[in-house]
C-alpha cells in the first residue's frame, strides 16, 4: 500500500525499484541474488533472441 501511495510519483515511482534492488544488492544477499537471477535471465533472453535473429536471416 505505501509504494501504491508514491507510484504516480516520477522521483519515487515504480521505475526506480530496479535501482533500488541494485543498490540493496551491495549489502544484502536476498537482494544480490535476485540481481544475479535478473542479470542471468537477461543473459539468456538476448543470446535466444540472437540465435533467432540468425535462424531468421535469408542464407546467401
Amino acid at each position: 500500500m505505501f509504494g501504491g501511495i508514491f507510484g504516480f510519483m516520477p522521483i519515487a515511482g515504480f521505475w526506480m525499484l530496479p535501482l533500488g534492488i541494485l543498490v540493496l544488492s551491495v549489502d544484502y544477499p536476498f537482494a544480490r541474488r535476485l540481481r544475479r537471477k535478473t542479470e542471468v535471465w537477461w543473459g539468456r533472453r538476448k543470446r535466444r533472441k540472437a540465435v533467432l535473429k540468425l535462424e531468421n536471416t535469408p542464407a546467401e
